[in-house]
């Protein structure tokens, strides 16, 4: 009887439905990966999570990768946090570097040489915050995405240099390798596939 009297929210082609009772629950498609909401959770879990519903549906609990995954505009956009975080230090190196140097020419040419180091530094700034405990950058951090290994824990440092050395992958060639994640139903990249790894988010919705 206290199953009964449980309400339960169902994502349905991508929307939260409901509620529905438990008895109702039967009338629904439920998969075993069907993602699924009672009162008082924060978010929602897999079908095959709940102990009743594995009892309904005679679903077997499975241990899964995480399912919330990053979007492509997601990534872009941490992307370009970060990239305006490093400007930033970097314009204020280039000031610096103007207190000894007076030659407008020269200037032109220090701000040019700083500047090139940019990439450089967003590689291994990039690796090193996504190894941490943290495992990911500012911009990943800003919008609550970080970097996994397959079964969702921190990756090692040693992976995350490798995962960012692999970007190549995905630039070359025409960014086709960052597009990829349209038609991976993990959303990963070309380096994420070669690396292992998954760029995953908080909340389902």
């Amino acid at each position: 009887m206290e199953n009964q009297d449980i309400i339960y929210t169902v994502v349905i082609n991508g929307k939260p439905t409901g509620p529905y009772g438990f008895s109702a629950l039967k009338e629904l498609n439920i998969l075993p990966g069907t993602f699924i909401r009672k009162p008082g959770m924060d978010d929602y879990k897999e079908a095959h999570e709940f102990p009743e519903l594995r009892a309904l549906f005679g679903f077997s609990y499975e241990q899964t990768a995480p399912q919330y995954f990053a979007s492509f505009d997601q990534r872009l956009l941490a992307m370009v946090i970060d990239y305006f975080v490093l400007l930033l230090f970097f314009i204020v190196l280039m000031l610096i570097s103007f207190v000894f140097i007076e030659e407008k020419d020269e200037r032109i040419m220090s701000s040019l040489f700083i500047l090139s180091f940019l990439p450089l530094a967003k590689f291994i700034y990039g690796s090193i915050a996504e190894a941490s405990a943290k495992q990911g950058s500012i911009g990943k951090r800003l919008l609550n995405i970080k970097v996994t290994d397959l079964m969702g824990n921190r990756i090692t440092l040693p992976n995350s240099f490798g995962r960012n050395a692999g970007k190549i992958l995905s630039v070359l060639p025409v960014f086709f390798g960052y597009l990829y994640t349209f038609l991976n139903k993990k959303q990963q990249s070309w380096h994420d596939i070669a690396s292992n790894t998954l760029v995953i988010k908080d909340r389902l919705i």
